[in-house]
């Protein structure tokens, strides 16, 4: 059975406050030098269009294909997905202990791996993804963010696993724009990884519809001890993602996902 959860603001941390803020600064100057708040507010809701309602269209890169929905895309995505991946892994008991390194699947911006690893002093962070913009954007947001570490081109189907107890592997928001028979076969690799002590976390949208796949997983990850959760949180975006949110048309009062995290006791 999926359990259902509740977490409340972000709170502490003051260095790690600091940076984020420096980080989210970096991004308003750095994607509003060559376009106004209402264009990205245009770009943001064709881009929330493919996220809801033509998602098919992430796998084909119909998600960055401009300036205007890249720049929505860092602006408003990479900050919501950050603050659900901070929540969850607060949320997810034991989630960050003994972690040295945060392996980011589909890393898009970087943001969702960098909220892993900022959990811990000194965890190291690589992300991979399909896409050459994403893969600058999240080695630009690693080095906002004082992060160790660097994102690399390539197919995450392909990508090496393991790592044990040292080691988080994370999929936010990609598992869904794999072919289904490369998704299959990531299902037997994560749960491998997990087996081996490796903390195994996948985050996706709270909408059924929109993953048919989420089922089987589930009950994969609930047969190998893992666990999976609804989280609903009340929706802490900074005031410009919020104004980026109404000019289009979004009011994300709630900020949901669910997830399925695994880890076995495999070996120090």
């Amino acid at each position: 059975m999926e359990s259902k959860i509740l977490v409340g603001p972000m709170t502490g941390r003051e260095e790690r406050g600091d940076r984020v803020g420096q980080w989210l600064e970096g991004l308003e100057k750095l994607h509003f030098a060559d376009l106004t708040p209402a264009e990205v507010g245009r770009a943001l809701r064709a881009l929330s269009s493919c996220y809801v309602e033509r998602r098919g269209r992430l796998a084909e890169g119909g998600a960055l294909s401009g300036a205007g929905k890249r720049a929505a895309f860092a602006l408003f995505y990479g900050p919501l997905h950050f603050l659900v991946v901070d929540h969850i892994v607060r949320g997810l008991p034991s989630a960050s202990d003994t972690i040295s390194q945060v392996y980011d699947l589909g890393c898009g911006t970087g943001a969702a791996g960098a909220a892993w690893a900022l959990q811990r002093t000194g965890v190291r962070i690589a992300g991979v993804d399909r896409h050459p913009w994403a893969v600058s954007e999240a080695n630009w947001t690693y080095g906002m963010l004082g992060l160790t570490g660097r994102a690399a081109q390539g197919d995450l189907a392909r990508a090496r696993l393991g790592g044990g107890r040292a080691t988080a592997i994370l999929a936010a928001y990609a598992m869904n724009e794999l072919p289904a028979p490369a998704r299959q076969g990531m299902l037997a690799r994560l749960l491998e990884a997990a087996a081996a002590g490796t903390a195994v976390l996948i985050v996706e949208p709270i909408a059924r519809r929109m993953s048919p796949w989420w089922a089987e997983w589930s009950r994969a990850f609930l047969e190998a001890g893992g666990r999976a959760d609804e989280w609903r949180f009340p929706s802490t975006l900074p005031p410009p993602q919020r104004d980026l949110a109404r000019a289009a048309g979004l009011r994300p009062h709630e900020l949901t996902a669910r997830s399925l995290f695994a880890r076995g006791t495999g070996r120090s």
